[in-house]
Order: structure tokens, then C-alpha cells, then sequence
């Protein structure tokens, strides 16, 4: 048997090459590999990087899917489909809508697929493979096989994940839908053993809220010190009341985390259900707390809610300056499938599409729905100011040294490399077509 692992891209504009911070390591391909049997002979194209044989000779391909790739993805299924593959879909939107999934392939796993894969594959020898598996939250003893990318160039950072899902129920969130508000955190010793053979100076630690239980945060802190290494990760503005955690996330090596601010008008937290964030305390106050402790903030904010306004852009912008952040983004609300976003909107009827991910005319960057106060054009643009404004030059410079105070001279490449393509960047990925180009070069 042998089974063709492929992983979607997003979309790319014709003649020009792929975004290139869009092109991490695949840890989800690595997790298959490690849960495949050795005598199964495997494969692995990634879209993002490589043109795709349609051609190889296989037995099962299986795509794991993304809101974002989905279009993509029913597209690679359907070319495979017609010279006779088994298409085997899963992830995170596969998930969210199985249904749908279900019209353009063989069988659809939904869920973790660790506890699954193993008894997929044993039906698909005896030719009683099942339309669906329901995958339970849990972990693998098994590390990522990362030989299965080994021949490829991604950027230079390990991800490793500690833990899976938020207790949070944010209304936008596909995470907390996907996991129903659940998190269950990797065991210690299988996330250390895993550190310690990464190849990487630098990581990523793969959890959507890094501190979501604080003791098995703290307690993997204190573990990870004396591996000497440099980190950055996800969390919310909670940790900045807890100076015994940030002490001991800096020295475990973080150097860098990302919040979501989402938002500073009080009315847009208390609609997308965040309204907890303002009663955390003054927000400058809690923002100065995290960087004396040496850690710097990738802020990131959502515009669309119906208390946002363009005042709303130039407020952002200015306590993103004023606290000259690491980074920034400036994103429009996406209303993902399976979220309370997505179903209020539709009830609204305020949805530009039923579903935006499968339009062959939506572009990455564009809204989805009708915003409030401003058309949907309007919006889109202004998030695009607020990222070229926070972009230019001297707000760079300045950032960049406040960055130099915080951080390690270890990597301080890393705020450069970042920060200086962010302006190009920006118009690099205004406007790519979902799923469209990516059967041409380059790549």
C-alpha cells in the first residue's frame, strides 16, 4: 500500500511566487507519517513549495484541508478521483464541515486523527473502508516523523505542540468550535523529549492559548530552562498579571508572544463574546508588564465587529505605536464555518457568500460579510492602511530598538526579517486568489 500525503495552499498570483512566511513546516504531515505503519510506502507533496504529480503511482491520497485551502483541496481530490485514487480528507475544516468534505472524497476523518488512522488503514486493506471516523481529542506516544519533508526548505523554526484547544468561547473562533471550548494539554516529558531533538536553535510552540492551564504551563516552563533554547508562542493578556508565569516563560527562552487584542472598543469584546479581556485591568499597564519582563508582544486585532468604526483603525494603530510592539497585524473578521460568528451573520443575512471559501472569485483579503458601519470594500482597505502605516520605516527603526532592550542578541535577525518585508508582504497578499495558479511555476 502506499499512501500520497499532500497539503494544500491557499492561492497564489500568476507569475509570482508563493508568500514565503507562509511556508512553516507541516507538523500535521509529520504526525501521519509517525502514525503510519513502516511497511506502508509514503509520499508527500507540498503545494505550497512544489508542483504536484498527478501522475504517481498510489493508493490512497490523503489531503488535509483548511477553511483557506479547501477549494484547493476539493480541486487536487477531484484530479486524483478520476484516475481511480481513494481520497481520504481531514483538518481542521474537515472537520467543521464533514459534509460537505464527504461530496468531494472517499472518507473524511473528523477530529484528532491519532486515534483513528491505524483502524482506517486496516479497513481500507480489507476494502471495508468507511465513509467516516470520528477522531477523539488525545495524544500519540509517537514524535512527528519529520523525514517525510526532510529534502524540503521551509523556515528555520521547529514547531512543537504542547497543548490543544482554549476553554475561551471567543464568537469568531474556529478553534474553540472545532474543540468545544475544551483544552487538553501534551504530556511534559513527550514535549521536552521533543525539543531537545529538534535541529533548530529557535521554536514554535504550536497552541492556540499557551497558558490556557497554568499550572501545566509553569510546571513546563521549569522543565524547559535548562534546555537553553529561544521560543515564541500564543497566549492571552492574562499572563501579564502573573509575574511569577512571565518570569518563568522568559527563563524557559520566550522571547516572543503573540496576543490577541482583537479589539479596543468595549462594545466589539462584549459582541464576539471577550468581554473578560477589559476586566482584566488597564490594558497599558498590562502591556508594560509582559515587556519588562524582557518578552516582546505580536499583537493582532479584528475589524468588523459592529462596534468598529474607522476611528476604531486609528485607535490600534496608536497603542500600537505608543507600546511599539514586536509586530502587528491589522486583519478583517473572516466569519470561519462552524463559529457563532458565521451563524449570526447568516441570520443577519449579512453573509456576502454561503461560502466564501468555495467562490472561485474570492480573493484573500476580501470580506465575507456586510460590516456595520463602513461597506465591505471600505474596511478591507482601511485594515490594509493600518498594516502599511505600522509598516513604514521609521516605525520599524523605533520598534526595532525597543526590541534590541527586550530581546535576545540571538534574535534580533529575526525582528529585522520580519519587519522589513512586512510592507512588501502587505500587497503580496492583498487580493491572491483562493486555490487558483498553483499547478504552474514558480513556486
Amino acid at each position: 500500500m502506499k499512501i500520497t500525503f499532500i497539503l494544500p495552499a491557499i492561492g497564489k498570483k500568476p507569475g509570482k511566487k508563493y508568500i514565503g512566511t507562509w511556508k512553516m513546516e507541516p507538523l500535521t504531515i509529520a504526525m501521519l507519517k509517525a502514525l503510519t505503519p513502516s511497511s506502508v510506502e509514503t509520499e508527500f507533496f507540498d503545494d505550497r513549495i512544489e508542483l504536484i504529480d498527478y501522475d504517481t503511482k498510489t493508493d490512497i491520497v490523503a489531503i488535509t484541508l483548511e477553511t483557506y485551502t479547501a477549494l484547493r483541496g476539493y480541486d487536487i481530490a477531484a484530479k486524483f478521483k478520476a484516475k481511480g485514487k481513494t481520497i481520504i480528507f481531514g483538518g481542521y475544516h474537515a472537520t467543521l464541515c464533514p459534509d460537505e468534505a464527504a461530496e468531494y472524497g472517499d472518507c473524511v476523518i473528523t477530529g484528532n486523527a491519532e486515534t483513528v488512522w491505524i483502524a482506517m488503514l486496516a479497513d481500507y486493506e480489507k476494502g471495508a473502508l468507511q465513509p467516516r471516523y470520528n477522531g477523539k481529542s488525545g495524544y500519540s506516544l509517537l514524535h512527528p516523523d519529520r523525514s517525510i519533508y526532510a529534502d524540503k526548505k521551509y523556515l528555520p523554526i521547529t514547531l512543537v505542540e504542547t497543548g490543544r484547544g482554549c476553554h475561551h468561547h471567543c464568537e469568531f473562533c474556529a478553534i474553540s468550535a472545532y474543540y468545544s471550548c475544551d483544552y487538553i494539554p501534551r504530556p511534559h516529558q513527550d514535549i521536552i523529549d521533543e525539543l531537545q531533538s529538534s535541529k533548530h536553535k529557535y521554536h514554535f510552540l504550536v497552541d492556540d492559548n499557551l497558558t490556557a492551564n497554568r499550572e501545566h504551563a509553569l510546571g513546563l516552563f521549569k522543565k524547559m530552562k535548562p534546555l537553553q533554547i529561544k521560543w515564541a508562542g500564543q497566549g492571552t493578556l492574562a499572563i501579564a498579571k502573573d509575574q511569577e508565569l512571565l518570569k518563568a516563560m522568559k527563563e524557559s527562552g520566550c522571547e516572543l508572544i503573540l496576543i490577541g487584542f482583537e479589539s479596543l472598543n468595549q462594545q466589539s469584546l462584549y459582541q464576539m463574546n471577550k468581554s473578560w479581556e477589559a476586566a482584566l485591568g488597564e490594558r497599558d499597564e498590562l502591556v508594560e508588564n509582559i515587556h519588562r519582563a524582557g518578552i516582546s508582544i505580536y499583537a493582532t486585532f479584528v475589524f468588523g465587529f459592529d462596534g468598529d468604526d474607522e476611528q476604531s483603525f486609528a485607535e490600534a494603530l496608536l497603542f500600537s505605536r505608543k507600546h511599539r510592539f514586536y509586530t502587528a497585524a491589522f486583519n478583517h473578521l473572516l466569519p470561519f464555518p462552524g463559529t457563532d460568528t458565521y451563524q449570526r451573520l447568516k441570520e443577519e443575512n449579512r453573509l456576502l457568500y454561503d461560502k466564501w471559501w468555495l467562490e472561485s472569485d474570492y480573493c484573500y483579503g476580501e470580506l465575507a460579510f456586510k460590516p456595520a458601519n463602513m461597506t465591505a470594500e471600505l474596511l478591507s482597505q482601511r485594515c490594509r492602511d493600518a498594516r502599511r502605516s505600522f509598516a513604514k520605516l521609521p516605525s520599524v527603526i523605533s520598534r526595532g530598538f525597543e526590541a534590541i532592550k527586550r530581546n535576545s542578541p540571538t534574535i534580533w535577525w529575526l525582528f529585522w526579517a520580519m519587519n522589513l518585508r512586512l510592507g512588501e508582504e502587505i500587497d503580496q497578499k492583498m487580493h491572491v486568489p483562493l486555490g487558483r495558479h498553483l499547478d504552474e511555476k514558480p513556486k
